[in-house]
Protein backbone atom coordinates (compact mmCIF):
# COMPACT_ATOMS: atom_id res chain seq x y z
CA UNK A 1 0.00 0.00 0.00
CA UNK A 2 1.39 3.44 -1.17
CA UNK A 3 2.02 5.78 2.05
CA UNK A 4 0.10 8.67 2.04
CA UNK A 5 1.22 11.74 0.75
CA UNK A 6 4.08 9.91 -1.74
CA UNK A 7 4.86 11.56 -5.04
CA UNK A 8 3.11 10.63 -7.81
CA UNK A 9 6.38 9.67 -9.47
CA UNK A 10 6.43 6.88 -6.39
CA UNK A 11 3.23 5.54 -7.16
CA UNK A 12 2.54 2.53 -8.78
CA UNK A 13 0.65 2.03 -12.25
CA UNK A 14 -1.12 -0.29 -13.76
CA UNK A 15 0.05 -1.20 -17.56
CA UNK A 16 -2.19 -3.50 -18.96
CA UNK A 17 -1.58 -6.79 -16.74
CA UNK A 18 1.35 -6.02 -15.16
CA UNK A 19 2.15 -3.13 -12.13
CA UNK A 20 5.40 -1.16 -12.67
CA UNK A 21 6.30 -0.37 -9.03
CA UNK A 22 7.42 3.44 -9.40
CA UNK A 23 6.51 5.98 -12.56
CA UNK A 24 10.29 6.28 -13.89
CA UNK A 25 10.89 4.41 -16.61
CA UNK A 26 14.52 3.71 -18.57
CA UNK A 27 13.21 4.82 -22.18
CA UNK A 28 14.90 2.53 -24.90
CA UNK A 29 18.33 3.71 -25.45
CA UNK A 30 20.42 2.35 -28.84
CA UNK A 31 24.06 0.98 -27.86
CA UNK A 32 25.24 -0.10 -30.96
CA UNK A 33 27.00 -3.04 -29.58
CA UNK A 34 25.48 -5.99 -30.91
CA UNK A 35 26.97 -9.03 -33.12
CA UNK A 36 25.23 -9.90 -35.63
CA UNK A 37 22.00 -9.36 -33.99
CA UNK A 38 22.92 -11.03 -30.55
CA UNK A 39 23.34 -8.70 -27.59
CA UNK A 40 26.65 -8.73 -26.05
CA UNK A 41 28.08 -8.75 -22.45
CA UNK A 42 27.50 -4.92 -22.62
CA UNK A 43 23.89 -5.11 -22.83
CA UNK A 44 24.24 -7.43 -19.55
CA UNK A 45 25.83 -4.66 -17.51
CA UNK A 46 24.01 -1.77 -18.92
CA UNK A 47 20.84 -3.66 -18.08
CA UNK A 48 21.26 -5.56 -15.21
CA UNK A 49 22.38 -1.90 -13.58
CA UNK A 50 19.48 -0.19 -14.82
CA UNK A 51 17.15 -2.94 -13.40
CA UNK A 52 19.39 -2.79 -9.79
CA UNK A 53 18.52 1.12 -9.56
CA UNK A 54 15.01 1.12 -8.72
CA UNK A 55 13.59 1.67 -11.76
CA UNK A 56 10.30 1.02 -12.16
CA UNK A 57 10.30 -0.29 -15.65
CA UNK A 58 13.82 -0.83 -18.26
CA UNK A 59 12.72 -0.73 -21.42
CA UNK A 60 15.58 -2.43 -23.62
CA UNK A 61 16.96 -1.13 -27.28
CA UNK A 62 15.32 -1.17 -30.86
CA UNK A 63 15.39 -4.56 -31.66
CA UNK A 64 15.03 -4.65 -35.75
CA UNK A 65 12.60 -7.23 -36.13
CA UNK A 66 14.45 -8.81 -39.29
CA UNK A 67 18.21 -8.46 -40.64
CA UNK A 68 17.52 -4.93 -43.00
CA UNK A 69 15.28 -3.42 -39.95
CA UNK A 70 18.11 -2.64 -37.67
CA UNK A 71 19.32 1.01 -37.05
CA UNK A 72 22.73 -0.44 -37.94
CA UNK A 73 24.86 -3.86 -38.06
CA UNK A 74 25.56 -2.73 -34.46
CA UNK A 75 21.78 -2.50 -33.07
CA UNK A 76 20.24 -5.70 -32.06
CA UNK A 77 17.76 -8.15 -33.53
CA UNK A 78 15.21 -11.12 -32.48
CA UNK A 79 14.58 -13.01 -35.80
CA UNK A 80 16.28 -16.25 -34.89
CA UNK A 81 16.86 -18.63 -31.91
CA UNK A 82 20.26 -17.41 -30.90
CA UNK A 83 18.86 -14.00 -30.67
CA UNK A 84 16.34 -15.15 -28.38
CA UNK A 85 18.16 -17.58 -26.54
CA UNK A 86 20.99 -14.88 -25.43
CA UNK A 87 17.89 -12.66 -24.74
CA UNK A 88 16.10 -14.68 -22.44
CA UNK A 89 19.50 -15.11 -20.62
CA UNK A 90 19.63 -11.48 -19.94
CA UNK A 91 16.46 -11.50 -18.58
CA UNK A 92 16.89 -15.11 -16.68
CA UNK A 93 20.13 -13.43 -14.95
CA UNK A 94 18.64 -10.20 -13.90
CA UNK A 95 14.94 -11.83 -12.09
CA UNK A 96 17.81 -13.26 -10.10
CA UNK A 97 18.43 -9.91 -8.71
CA UNK A 98 15.57 -7.48 -9.11
CA UNK A 99 12.09 -6.77 -9.49
CA UNK A 100 11.99 -4.56 -11.85
CA UNK A 101 9.79 -4.90 -14.98
CA UNK A 102 11.62 -5.19 -18.49
CA UNK A 103 10.92 -4.26 -21.96
CA UNK A 104 12.43 -4.29 -24.93
CA UNK A 105 11.39 -2.05 -28.07
CA UNK A 106 10.34 -4.01 -31.24
CA UNK A 107 11.09 -2.21 -34.04
CA UNK A 108 12.07 -1.62 -38.13
CA UNK A 109 14.36 1.01 -39.12
CA UNK A 110 13.31 1.59 -43.31
CA UNK A 111 14.30 3.85 -45.30
CA UNK A 112 17.09 5.00 -42.21
CA UNK A 113 17.95 1.64 -41.55
CA UNK A 114 21.81 0.51 -42.78
CA UNK A 115 23.86 3.38 -40.74
CA UNK A 116 27.13 3.64 -38.73
CA UNK A 117 27.45 4.05 -35.10
CA UNK A 118 27.17 7.44 -34.51
CA UNK A 119 30.57 8.12 -33.45
CA UNK A 120 31.71 7.27 -36.74
CA UNK A 121 28.52 9.53 -38.27
CA UNK A 122 25.46 8.79 -39.37
CA UNK A 123 26.44 8.23 -42.98
CA UNK A 124 24.57 5.02 -45.20
CA UNK A 125 26.92 1.64 -45.42
CA UNK A 126 26.38 0.16 -48.41
CA UNK A 127 25.58 -3.54 -49.31
CA UNK A 128 29.44 -3.73 -50.82
CA UNK A 129 30.53 -2.45 -46.83
CA UNK A 130 28.27 -4.73 -45.22
CA UNK A 131 24.90 -2.62 -45.07
CA UNK A 132 21.92 -2.93 -47.09
CA UNK A 133 19.09 -2.05 -49.73
CA UNK A 134 16.44 -0.24 -47.48
CA UNK A 135 12.95 -0.36 -47.40
CA UNK A 136 10.05 2.63 -47.33
CA UNK A 137 6.43 3.13 -47.68
CA UNK A 138 7.61 5.32 -50.80
CA UNK A 139 11.13 5.95 -52.75
CA UNK A 140 11.94 8.97 -51.21
CA UNK A 141 15.25 9.92 -49.64
CA UNK A 142 15.97 10.49 -45.91
CA UNK A 143 18.58 13.18 -47.39
CA UNK A 144 20.54 14.19 -50.13
CA UNK A 145 22.74 11.65 -49.82
CA UNK A 146 21.48 8.76 -48.97
CA UNK A 147 19.87 6.89 -51.56
CA UNK A 148 16.20 6.53 -51.97
CA UNK A 149 14.50 3.13 -50.32
CA UNK A 150 13.06 0.23 -52.04
CA UNK A 151 9.45 0.80 -52.07
CA UNK A 152 7.53 -1.76 -50.33
CA UNK A 153 5.56 -3.98 -52.21
CA UNK A 154 2.28 -5.13 -50.04
CA UNK A 155 3.96 -8.54 -49.85
CA UNK A 156 6.86 -6.91 -48.41
CA UNK A 157 4.14 -5.17 -45.74
CA UNK A 158 2.53 -7.94 -44.82
CA UNK A 159 6.25 -9.97 -44.21
CA UNK A 160 7.20 -7.39 -42.40
CA UNK A 161 3.92 -7.32 -40.39
CA UNK A 162 4.79 -10.93 -39.67
CA UNK A 163 8.17 -10.61 -38.29
CA UNK A 164 6.82 -7.78 -35.92
CA UNK A 165 4.66 -10.79 -34.77
CA UNK A 166 7.14 -13.08 -34.71
CA UNK A 167 9.70 -11.16 -32.61
CA UNK A 168 6.16 -10.32 -30.12
CA UNK A 169 6.34 -14.39 -29.73
CA UNK A 170 10.10 -14.68 -28.94
CA UNK A 171 10.14 -11.61 -26.37
CA UNK A 172 7.20 -13.83 -25.12
CA UNK A 173 9.59 -16.95 -24.26
CA UNK A 174 12.36 -15.08 -23.46
CA UNK A 175 10.18 -13.33 -20.40
CA UNK A 176 10.14 -9.69 -21.19
CA UNK A 177 6.88 -8.10 -19.45
CA UNK A 178 6.10 -5.52 -21.82
CA UNK A 179 6.64 -4.68 -25.49
CA UNK A 180 7.34 -1.16 -27.01
CA UNK A 181 6.45 -0.76 -30.94
CA UNK A 182 8.45 1.63 -32.23
CA UNK A 183 6.63 4.42 -34.32
CA UNK A 184 8.27 7.29 -34.51
CA UNK A 185 11.87 9.02 -34.91
CA UNK A 186 11.72 8.57 -38.85
CA UNK A 187 11.55 4.85 -38.84
CA UNK A 188 9.77 2.48 -40.93
CA UNK A 189 5.92 3.09 -39.09
CA UNK A 190 6.31 6.94 -38.58
CA UNK A 191 7.63 7.16 -42.23
CA UNK A 192 4.29 4.94 -43.51
CA UNK A 193 2.50 7.61 -40.98
CA UNK A 194 3.41 10.89 -42.44
CA UNK A 195 2.51 12.02 -45.30
CA UNK A 196 6.33 14.01 -46.20
CA UNK A 197 7.65 10.03 -46.91
CA UNK A 198 4.14 8.72 -47.93
CA UNK A 199 3.37 9.29 -51.24
CA UNK A 200 1.59 6.04 -51.78
CA UNK A 201 -1.90 5.45 -53.64
CA UNK A 202 -2.51 2.30 -52.52
CA UNK A 203 -4.44 1.12 -49.12
CA UNK A 204 -1.20 1.90 -47.42
CA UNK A 205 -1.20 5.84 -48.39
CA UNK A 206 -3.38 8.15 -49.03
CA UNK A 207 -6.02 9.11 -46.53
CA UNK A 208 -5.56 9.37 -42.35
CA UNK A 209 -6.61 5.73 -42.00
CA UNK A 210 -4.51 4.84 -45.01
CA UNK A 211 -1.14 5.96 -43.51
CA UNK A 212 -1.98 4.56 -40.12
CA UNK A 213 -3.40 0.75 -41.38
CA UNK A 214 0.07 -0.81 -41.22
CA UNK A 215 0.30 0.71 -37.30
CA UNK A 216 -2.88 -1.03 -36.49
CA UNK A 217 -1.53 -4.02 -38.29
CA UNK A 218 1.74 -4.27 -36.20
CA UNK A 219 -0.32 -3.53 -33.30
CA UNK A 220 -2.55 -6.69 -33.90
CA UNK A 221 0.03 -8.99 -34.54
CA UNK A 222 2.03 -8.32 -32.05
CA UNK A 223 -0.55 -8.62 -29.45
CA UNK A 224 -2.07 -11.69 -30.81
CA UNK A 225 1.46 -13.09 -30.06
CA UNK A 226 2.23 -11.73 -26.48
CA UNK A 227 0.59 -13.20 -23.42
CA UNK A 228 -2.60 -11.47 -22.53
CA UNK A 229 -1.42 -10.71 -18.78
CA UNK A 230 1.45 -8.38 -20.09
CA UNK A 231 1.59 -5.24 -21.72
CA UNK A 232 2.06 -3.71 -25.22
CA UNK A 233 2.48 -0.20 -26.20
CA UNK A 234 3.60 1.90 -28.83
CA UNK A 235 5.78 5.05 -29.26
CA UNK A 236 4.60 7.66 -31.44
CA UNK A 237 5.45 11.19 -32.92
CA UNK A 238 4.03 14.00 -31.86
CA UNK A 239 5.11 15.98 -34.20
CA UNK A 240 7.36 15.89 -37.75
CA UNK A 241 8.52 19.65 -36.84
CA UNK A 242 8.37 20.64 -40.34
CA UNK A 243 5.37 21.86 -42.65
CA UNK A 244 3.04 19.44 -44.18
CA UNK A 245 4.48 16.82 -41.81
CA UNK A 246 2.76 14.70 -38.63
CA UNK A 247 1.27 17.28 -36.18
CA UNK A 248 -0.19 16.69 -32.62
CA UNK A 249 -3.53 16.71 -33.83
CA UNK A 250 -2.57 13.93 -36.04
CA UNK A 251 -1.15 12.24 -33.18
CA UNK A 252 -4.04 12.69 -31.09
CA UNK A 253 -6.44 10.63 -33.95
CA UNK A 254 -3.55 8.03 -34.15
CA UNK A 255 -4.18 7.39 -30.38
CA UNK A 256 -7.86 7.26 -30.72
CA UNK A 257 -7.27 4.45 -33.18
CA UNK A 258 -4.74 2.52 -30.91
CA UNK A 259 -7.22 2.89 -27.86
CA UNK A 260 -9.58 1.36 -30.16
CA UNK A 261 -7.37 -0.98 -30.54
CA UNK A 262 -6.53 -1.82 -27.36
CA UNK A 263 -3.20 -0.89 -26.43
CA UNK A 264 -1.91 -0.62 -23.23
CA UNK A 265 0.22 2.83 -23.36
CA UNK A 266 1.30 5.61 -25.00
CA UNK A 267 4.35 7.01 -25.32
CA UNK A 268 5.11 9.93 -27.07
CA UNK A 269 8.16 11.95 -28.56
CA UNK A 270 8.92 13.32 -31.64
CA UNK A 271 11.34 14.65 -34.74
CA UNK A 272 13.48 12.13 -36.62
CA UNK A 273 11.69 12.17 -40.09
CA UNK A 274 13.65 14.56 -42.06
CA UNK A 275 16.77 16.59 -42.35
CA UNK A 276 14.83 19.60 -42.68
CA UNK A 277 12.86 19.73 -39.35
CA UNK A 278 13.39 22.74 -37.25
CA UNK A 279 13.06 21.31 -33.49
CA UNK A 280 12.97 23.88 -30.58
CA UNK A 281 14.90 21.78 -27.62
CA UNK A 282 14.16 23.10 -23.83
CA UNK A 283 12.78 21.61 -21.05
CA UNK A 284 9.77 19.44 -21.13
CA UNK A 285 9.79 20.38 -25.50
CA UNK A 286 7.90 17.70 -26.05
CA UNK A 287 5.88 17.01 -22.93
CA UNK A 288 2.47 19.29 -24.77
CA UNK A 289 2.51 17.14 -27.46
CA UNK A 290 2.12 13.85 -24.69
CA UNK A 291 -0.91 15.81 -22.91
CA UNK A 292 -2.22 16.23 -25.87
CA UNK A 293 -2.60 12.67 -26.28
CA UNK A 294 -3.60 11.86 -22.92
CA UNK A 295 -6.67 14.08 -23.19
CA UNK A 296 -7.72 12.61 -26.52
CA UNK A 297 -7.43 8.84 -25.25
CA UNK A 298 -8.46 9.30 -21.54
CA UNK A 299 -7.84 6.08 -20.06
CA UNK A 300 -4.59 4.99 -21.78
CA UNK A 301 -1.60 5.60 -19.74
CA UNK A 302 1.00 7.89 -21.29
CA UNK A 303 4.72 8.10 -20.96
CA UNK A 304 6.40 11.53 -21.04
CA UNK A 305 10.12 11.88 -22.81
CA UNK A 306 12.62 14.93 -23.46
CA UNK A 307 14.96 17.32 -21.34
CA UNK A 308 13.10 16.10 -18.59
CA UNK A 309 15.93 16.05 -15.63
CA UNK A 310 14.83 16.77 -12.13
CA UNK A 311 12.91 14.76 -10.09
CA UNK A 312 10.69 18.45 -9.34
CA UNK A 313 10.35 18.32 -12.87
CA UNK A 314 9.29 14.86 -13.85
CA UNK A 315 6.69 15.33 -10.50
CA UNK A 316 5.15 18.45 -11.91
CA UNK A 317 4.56 17.16 -15.35
CA UNK A 318 2.13 14.31 -13.28
CA UNK A 319 1.30 16.30 -10.96
CA UNK A 320 -0.39 19.00 -13.67
CA UNK A 321 -1.75 15.89 -15.76
CA UNK A 322 0.33 16.38 -18.89
CA UNK A 323 1.97 12.69 -18.62
CA UNK A 324 1.43 9.49 -16.30
CA UNK A 325 4.88 8.41 -16.24
CA UNK A 326 8.34 9.81 -17.19
CA UNK A 327 10.52 8.30 -19.59
CA UNK A 328 14.56 8.82 -19.27
CA UNK A 329 17.04 8.30 -22.04
CA UNK A 330 20.51 11.13 -21.73
CA UNK A 331 19.45 11.94 -18.19
CA UNK A 332 20.08 7.72 -17.22
CA UNK A 333 23.54 7.75 -19.02
CA UNK A 334 24.67 11.16 -17.06
CA UNK A 335 23.16 9.47 -13.62
CA UNK A 336 22.38 5.72 -13.70
CA UNK A 337 21.07 6.59 -9.98
CA UNK A 338 18.78 9.27 -11.11
CA UNK A 339 16.09 7.54 -9.40
CA UNK A 340 17.66 7.66 -5.92
CA UNK A 341 18.54 11.32 -6.18
CA UNK A 342 14.40 11.86 -7.47
CA UNK A 343 13.65 10.27 -4.05
CA UNK A 344 15.74 12.35 -2.01
CA UNK A 345 14.47 15.85 -3.90
CA UNK A 346 11.18 14.28 -3.32
CA UNK A 347 11.37 13.59 0.20
CA UNK A 348 10.98 9.37 -0.11
CA UNK A 349 12.25 8.49 2.59
CA UNK A 350 11.42 4.72 2.39
CA UNK A 351 13.13 4.03 -1.17
CA UNK A 352 13.94 0.94 -1.72
CA UNK A 353 17.70 0.95 -2.59
CA UNK A 354 19.34 -2.79 -3.60
CA UNK A 355 21.00 -4.09 -0.36
CA UNK A 356 24.35 -4.50 -2.57
CA UNK A 357 23.99 -0.37 -2.66
CA UNK A 358 22.72 0.31 0.60
CA UNK A 359 25.77 1.91 1.52
CA UNK A 360 26.06 4.66 -1.08
CA UNK A 361 22.30 6.18 -0.42
CA UNK A 362 22.23 10.20 1.10
CA UNK A 363 21.20 8.39 4.52
CA UNK A 364 24.66 5.61 4.96
CA UNK A 365 27.25 7.60 2.76
CA UNK A 366 29.38 10.83 4.42
CA UNK A 367 30.60 11.31 1.09
CA UNK A 368 27.74 11.92 -0.28
CA UNK A 369 27.49 15.49 0.65
CA UNK A 370 30.44 15.99 -1.00
CA UNK A 371 28.51 15.97 -4.67
CA UNK A 372 26.91 18.95 -3.96
CA UNK A 373 29.62 20.86 -1.68
CA UNK A 374 33.10 22.42 -3.17
CA UNK A 375 35.84 20.17 -1.36
CA UNK A 376 37.35 23.04 0.35
CA UNK A 377 34.04 23.04 2.34
CA UNK A 378 34.34 19.40 3.22
CA UNK A 379 35.37 19.69 6.75
CA UNK A 380 32.59 22.22 7.71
Amino acid sequence: MTPPGTPKLFQPIQLGGITIPNRVVVAPMCQYAAVDGVMQPWHIQQIGSQAASGYGLVILEATGVEPIGRISPACPGLWNDEQEAVLKSLVDGVRTYSDAKLGIQLAHAGRKASTDMPWIGPHYITPENGGWETVGPSPISFNGTWPAPKEATVEDIQRIVKAFGDAAKRSDRAGLDLIEIHATHGYLLHEFFSPLSNKRSDAYGGSFENRARIILEVVAAVRANFAKDKAVGIRITGSDWDEGGVTPDDAAKLAVLLKEAGIDFLHVSSGGLTSTQKITVGPNYQVSFAHTVRKAAPGVPVMAVGMIVTGTQAEQILQDGQADMIALARAVLDEPRWVWRAAEELGVSDFQVHPRFARATPKTWPGYKLKSAPLANAAE
